[in-house]
């Protein structure tokens, strides 16, 4: 896949993307992000562009991002932001940026969710050639749930993919949460995958992270997608993600489910999906998230 231009220096790459003399005139924070600082920049031209900073150690957050954004863009279904660059400064002690374009779009055009749905299900339609190395499920490099490393090695079974790669380091990472009863439990539970998942009719390209932070309008009135956490697996996968921190609007499922719908038993197989961002929540962000991973963990290891 094509990389996004890395710039030594914030000067050189405005300089370099907007011609010699440009610079940036205002710098303005702009606050949601758990992770990353976020600022709006406007140039001498008037132009403004958007940048995320971190530290010059997270530069990769940075690139898997524009890998994650570039893949999306590849399958021409659905709206994200123009990668501008990515690059380290050493001004201040150092930080990683990168640089895409502003998206200051905020009316939403009718049959928004509608609309949503038919582009995320064709979305999950478009071809995932070379996307992934060895296997067809994966993706072709590692990259981030949030600031947890999220494995992508390729399989050619899905249910061994999410095993694997997903439940499994999630679950070794969340260890000190379990004790002896838990991990008879999670054994169990993780011996069962096979029979509660179900392999995809075909592999589709995750956003991986698709909760309604993570969409917004664009400057066409129809959603974009940012922040991802790409990987090709089951389009379900992203549903069950969509409906764990309060879902969307009714319209939008009963619009995906007329042009894609979903397999029997999606319901049960929803919450093996978001027990993996429920366990990176509790690695994340602490214990408060531990009752829900351990009713989940409860329920689903004794499905027969």
């Amino acid at each position: 896949m094509n990389t996004p231009p890395h710039f030594p220096s914030l000067e050189s790459a405005i300089q370099s993307l907007f011609g010699e003399g440009t610079k940036i005139e205002k710098t303005s924070p702009i606050s949601g992000g758990d992770i990353n600082e976020a600022y709006s920049l406007t140039l001498t031209d008037g132009r403004r562009i958007f940048m995320k900073s971190n530290t010059k150690e997270n530069l990769s957050l940075f690139t898997a991002e524009a890998a994650g954004l570039t893949a999306i863009a590849r399958t021409k279904a659905i709206g994200t932001p123009r990668i501008l660059g990515v690059g380290t400064d050493e001004d201040g002690g150092g930080y990683a940026f990168l640089l895409l374009e502003f998206i200051s779009g905020k009316t939403r055009g009718a049959n928004y969710w509608e609309n949503f749905a038919g582009q995320l299900a064709a979305m999950h339609r478009a071809s995932t050639v070379g996307m992934v190395s060895d296997g067809k499920y994966g993706f072709d490099g590692d990259n981030y749930i949030g600031r947890h490393r999220q494995v992508n090695t390729g399989h050619d079974r899905w249910i061994d993919f999410f095993r694997e790669c997903r439940l499994e380091p999630q679950f070794r990472d969340a260890a000190r949460y379990f004790d002896n009863g838990d991990w008879k439990k999670i054994s169990r539970l993780l011996e069962r995958v096979d029979q509660i998942l179900v392999e995809p009719a075909y592999p589709s390209l995750l956003h991986g992270d698709l909760w309604s932070g993570n969409v917004i309008t664009g400057d066409d009135g129809r959603a974009w997608l940012i922040d991802p956490a790409v990987y090709v697996g089951h389009a379900e996968a992203d549903l069950a993600m969509t409906e764990l921190f309060g879902g969307f609007p009714q319209a939008f499922y009963d619009a995906y489910q007329e042009v894609s719908p979903l397999q029997p038993g999606y319901e049960q197989r929803r919450d093996v999906y978001n027990l993996y961002h429920l366990l990176n929540h509790l690695n994340l962000f602490g214990r408060m998230y531990l009752p829900e991973v351990k009713h989940i963990i409860g329920r689903l290891h004794r499905i027969k």
